[in-house]
């Protein structure tokens, strides 16, 4: 099988100024992502969509391909990481063939291992390519959220979960970001990596759940990072 693994990275970011490229561990944060997709014998390319010459040029000294820089109008606030995938893997597959799964991989999730990305694509072959979306369980479960009402608070769901008991609530997951893969069909035709069935890959280990947008995300990473073994 062949996965075309699929790294977006625009440049502009307002909570985290150049996060794609702040340094992390000895290594920009984006060749965190790279290096965790590199000697995978299913991956037949790692393909880097950027609006941004410096993360272009980063990423193909860390081993990506990086073949355009993407257009303007998907390098906005409001373009969806739908458009930006759709737009990689329509070059992708005109210019190098077809691919049977295209691999999301955010880089804003540097600690993603490689073992997880192989047991990811395990789950994908065994499930006859349905999709698969890594997710890790809340801190906080949903049915304790609260939202503003005027002045005031109310339940943002329907129920009594503010009186259950944590271990008596329901199973909760949520998608850390690290990990989508999905067959290029199912996603031309849903325009969603999350669909009505979606097969779950569970990450256990808090550093890899790790989703870094603001400052205090980055300041986590890299106390992260000098725990890692080298």
């Amino acid at each position: 099988m062949r996965i075309l693994a699929l790294i977006p990275a625009r440049g502009g970011s307002k909570r985290l100024p150049g996060k794609n490229l702040k340094p992390l561990g000895g290594k920009p944060m984006i060749a965190w992502s790279i290096d965790a997709a590199k000697d995978i014998a299913e991956v037949c390319d790692i393909l880097v969509s950027t609006d941004d010459s410096e993360i272009a040029a980063v990423s193909r000294q860390a081993g990506a391909m990086v073949p355009w820089l993407r257009p303007a109008e998907l390098a906005t606030d409001t373009a969806t990481s739908v458009d930006v995938a759709l737009h990689a893997l329509d070059w992708y597959e005109a210019s190098c063939g077809p691919v049977g799964g295209l691999l999301l991989l955010q880089p804003t999730s540097p600690f993603r291992t490689a073992r997880t990305i192989r047991q990811g694509i395990e789950l994908f072959r065994q499930r006859s390519a349905e999709p698969v979306l890594a997710v890790a369980k809340p801190h906080l479960h949903p049915l304790w959220a609260l939202k503003r009402d005027g002045d005031y608070l109310r339940r943002y769901l329907a129920g009594d979960g503010l009186e259950t008991r944590s271990q008596d609530l329901p199973e909760a997951f949520f998608p850390t970001g690290s990990l989508y893969l999905i067959a290029p069909a199912v996603l031309r035709a849903t325009r969603s990596f999350v669909g009505a069935r979606v097969v779950p890959l569970l990450i256990e280990a808090p550093h890899e759940a790790l989703d870094v947008d603001t400052e205090w995300d980055f300041k986590i990473a890299q106390m992260v990072a000098e725990e890692l073994p080298k």
